[in-house]
C-alpha cells in the first residue's frame, strides 16, 4: 500500500438517492421548478395583518426525489419562493447524489459547472447561488470516496483541510460526511 486511503467497494457505500445526468441543485431555476409542486398557502405567525390576508407560504415539493421545502416567514409569496427554492437546492444537495468524477461517469453539464467551480477553489458563501450546486458536487465526490477529503481535495486543486473548513460552515455538511465516515468505520471530522 502507498500511504493513500482507498476507494470504498461501490458495494459498501452508504445507501442514498442516487439520479443520472445534472444534480438538481445545480439544474437553472426555469428547469428546476419545472419539476416540482409548488403550494401556496397562508399562515399564521409574525408579519403583521397583511401576512393573514395572502396565501404567502410556499411549499415546493420535488416530485422525482420527494425533497420538500417551505417558506413563510416573508409577507411576499415571491420572496418566500426565492427562499423555499434555495432551501429546497440546499436539501437536494444533502440528499440526493449523482455520479462524481471519481466514479468515471458524470454528465457533461456537471463537468463544466465542476471546472467553473474549481477555479472558485471552494470558496463560495452561503448566500452565493452557486453554493447548493457546490455543496452537492462535494458531496458527490466524498460519498465515492467514503467521506475521504484527501481522496477529493485534488479534484478540488485545495488541500483537504480547505474542504473539511468547507463542510464546517455548513453544519448539515459536515454531518451528512460524518455519517458518511461512521458508515464507513472512520472518526468523524472536527
Amino acid at each position: 500500500m502507498n500511504g493513500r486511503a482507498q476507494l470504498p467497494d461501490e458495494t459498501t457505500l452508504l445507501s442514498a438517492v442516487v439520479l443520472d445526468g445534472i444534480h438538481p441543485s445545480c439544474k437553472p431555476t426555469a428547469e428546476l421548478l419545472t419539476q416540482c409542486d409548488l403550494r401556496t398557502q397562508r399562515r399564521s405567525g409574525p408579519g403583521g395583518q397583511h401576512r393573514n390576508k395572502t396565501s404567502s407560504g410556499v411549499f415546493l415539493v420535488h416530485r422525482e426525489t420527494g425533497v420538500v421545502s417551505e417558506a413563510t416567514e416573508r409577507r411576499s409569496q415571491a420572496d418566500n419562493r426565492r427562499v423555499a427554492l434555495n432551501r429546497l437546492r440546499l436539501k437536494l444537495a444533502i440528499e440526493v447524489r449523482t455520479r462524481s468524477p471519481i466514479t468515471k461517469a458524470i454528465c457533461d453539464q456537471e463537468l463544466e459547472l465542476r471546472v467553473r467551480l474549481r477555479d472558485r477553489r471552494v470558496r463560495i458563501a452561503s448566500k452565493h447561488e452557486d453554493y447548493p450546486a457546490l455543496c452537492a458536487l462535494l458531496l458527490n465526490d466524498l460519498h465515492f470516496t467514503g467521506g475521504q477529503p484527501s481522496l477529493v481535495s485534488d479534484q478540488w486543486g485545495v488541500g483537504s483541510s480547505a474542504i473539511v473548513r468547507f463542510l464546517k460552515s455548513y453544519p448539515p455538511l459536515l454531518l451528512k460526511v460524518n455519517a458518511i465516515r461512521q458508515h464507513h468505520d472512520r472518526l468523524p471530522l472536527r
